[in-house]
């Protein structure tokens, strides 16, 4: 088992807790973005900086997760992708993505899309990342770590 992270658009506050739970339960760490970042101690963490472009880091994750893996990321098309090969996918204010809730994500998010380049609605994006987004993370991190490495 490995934890990704989507690390571009990733709260700090969600890599630290991250950074924990791999160090206290021994589960190695991937980082993937599109710019360098800053260096974290540990022997189960890794760094990869992608090329920039659009979709790079999520394709890299994508191909290099495994089924057995946890990819944690706020972009939709990402999750769908790691849920359609078998694989779990939570997003950083601690919703797991799913088969059955996905398809329905993907359908707002390319509506809202749609809205904001028409010009229908303005602004758009999510909430700021507020204590109980990461609380909730934080829970749903844990016992999601614990069932997936009871397999």
């Amino acid at each position: 088992m490995k934890i990704w992270i989507d690390a571009d658009a990733c709260p700090r506050a969600v890599k630290e807790i991250l950074f924990r739970a791999s160090t206290r339960l021994r589960v190695p760490l991937c980082l993937v973005a599109n710019r360098s970042l800053a260096k974290h101690a540990g022997p189960l963490v890794e760094s990869v900086v992608v090329a920039d472009g659009f979709d790079v880091a999520d394709d890299y994750i994508a191909e290099h997760a495994a089924p057995t893996d946890l990819v944690v990321t706020a972009d939709v098309p990402l999750a769908a992708r790691i849920v359609a090969k078998g694989g779990v996918a939570l997003d950083p204010r601690g919703e797991l993505y799913s088969e059955e809730s996905i398809g329905e994500r993907l359908a707002m998010r390319d509506l809202l899309s749609e809205l904001r380049d028409t010009g229908m609605i303005q602004g758009g994006g999510p909430a700021p990342f507020s204590m109980s987004d990461r609380n909730r993370f934080a829970s749903a991190l844990d016992s999601l770590l614990h069932r997936m490495l009871r397999r």
